[in-house]
């Protein structure tokens, strides 16, 4: 079986957390110390550590132990995965708009109707 589709949900698993994305946020500027990245969160050390254990059992972070303090840092490969994913999924869904609009046209060029404007053409008109 295949490992890559576990290893997809176990990113978003992850990244579907508000304070795991924080300290993915925080890793993305740089690697920190633990205790550097559980400051800003008002929760226990030890909750804060399982939210750091769960990053690191997904392979989205890794820690190295020097002297006393624990670094961590970000590891880019579960993220270049999710990142084609979604690509992927981008690139079907705009093949399949983009199919349903041709499909639309050739309606209005038939009837001589105009089709209700697409919820994207809709926002668009909306947006500044």
């Amino acid at each position: 079986m295949d490992p890559a589709p576990a290893r997809l949900d176990d990113t978003f698993r992850a990244l579907a957390d508000p304070t795991r994305r924080a300290v993915v946020e925080a890793l993305g500027r740089g690697p920190a110390s633990v205790s550097d990245l559980a400051r800003p969160f008002s929760m226990a050390l030890p909750s804060f550590l399982q939210h750091l254990k769960l990053l690191e059992e997904c392979g989205l972070v890794a820690t190295e132990k020097t002297g006393r303090i624990r670094i961590c840092r970000l590891k880019p490969e579960p993220f270049a995965a999710a990142e084609h994913w979604l690509e992927e999924q981008r690139s079907f869904w705009t093949r399949r708009l983009d199919r349903l609009d041709a499909m639309l046209a050739t309606m209005k060029d038939e009837t001589g109707e105009a089709p209700a404007p697409s919820p994207q053409e809709a926002a668009d008109k909306d947006t500044p």
